[in-house]
């Protein structure tokens, strides 16, 4: 695959997989709550995003900061409409500011500390660990789907882009001989496919809703 369609491919695949948060951004403007709604994933995704966007301005790869940019920008407006209608603005506030404090900690150490001639491998390997921490984290959902034989708590749509995303940046790693754009998405196209099983061992329509217990 020439690397520009490549590219491309890479692009459009994560910007429709960050666009998933536009579902829950909609029904909290909706019903301004964000009940039923995660903050954790948004500000995880944030620093993830942001940790890649110092690694691709470093690399000097333009395909990774321009997703990585748009993908941090997305991530800042989840949070701040999230904070903006939450209840409990202290917590949300304090899990902000630690983000804040983590970057600009990451940011000094390998800026200052690291030198010039490892710092793009010392950044790579920082943002490889976090990224396959992040295709890990969903596991504990997964048992919870085995446990229960219902993927209500799956999306699809999120499902099929994270497996296009991974699949892309897996190619794209090994067109650029990168372990550390290639090795962290491994872990989410295997986690998709596992996904893909669920939906289709617990498809939904077999799903049985609650029935009420007779008066």
């Amino acid at each position: 695959m020439a690397p520009a369609v490549l590219a491309g491919v890479c692009l459009a695949a994560t910007l429709a997989m960050f666009a998933t948060g536009l579902s829950d951004l909609r029904q909290i403007l909706a019903t301004k709550s964000v009940e039923n709604i995660q903050f954790l994933p948004f500000l995880t995704t944030d620093a993830n995003n942001l940790s890649w966007l110092g690694y691709g301005c470093l690399k000097g790869d333009g395909t990774l900061i321009t997703v990585n940019a748009i993908g941090a920008a997305l991530q800042t407006l989840y949070i701040l409409v999230y904070l903006y209608y939450s209840p409990a603005k202290r917590s949300v506030l304090l899990q902000v500011l630690l983000l804040l404090a983590v970057v600009v900690t990451g940011y000094g150490y390998f800026t200052i500390l690291v030198d010039t001639g490892t710092r793009l491998t010392h950044l790579g390997l920082f943002c490889s660990i976090f990224t396959i921490t992040m295709y890990l984290s969903p596991l504990a959902d997964l048992a919870k789907v085995v446990r229960s034989k219902s993927t209500r708590c799956l999306s699809f749509p999120l499902t099929v882009t994270t497996f296009v995303a991974s699949s892309s940046w897996t190619l794209y790693g090994l067109q650029l001989h990168d372990p550390y754009i290639t090795v962290p998405n491994v872990p989410g196209i295997v986690t998709s496919l596992v996904r893909f099983w669920l939906f289709q061992r617990y498809r939904p329509e077999q799903d049985k809703p609650y029935s009420s217990l007779p008066a």
